[in-house]
């Protein structure tokens, strides 16, 4: 689930937490909202936070071809 998908279902749980006032037998739409807004809470923190780990690669362009470099190590300059 990426970030849009899990604002979607926030949305969508609120809409039937805050804004619907329809009863249906069997159902409680107040309970599935809160449900939905849970789901899409974590599906962002889990999408942020893979986002935060992925790698970056650099690509240095010759006239050989492309070549894909690794960052180096982060060096904190001194103080």
């Amino acid at each position: 689930m990426r970030v849009g998908a899990s604002l979607f279902l926030i949305a969508l749980g609120a809409i039937l937490k805050f804004a619907v006032t329809k009863h249906v037998n069997g159902v409680n739409l107040s309970t599935v909202g809160i449900v939905l807004m849970i789901v899409g809470a974590v599906g962002l923190i889990i999408a942020l936070a893979l986002m935060g780990m992925r790698r970056r690669t650099d690509v240095v362009y010759h006239d050989r071809g492309a070549t894909y470099v690794e960052p180096g190590p982060r060096v904190d300059p001194p103080l």
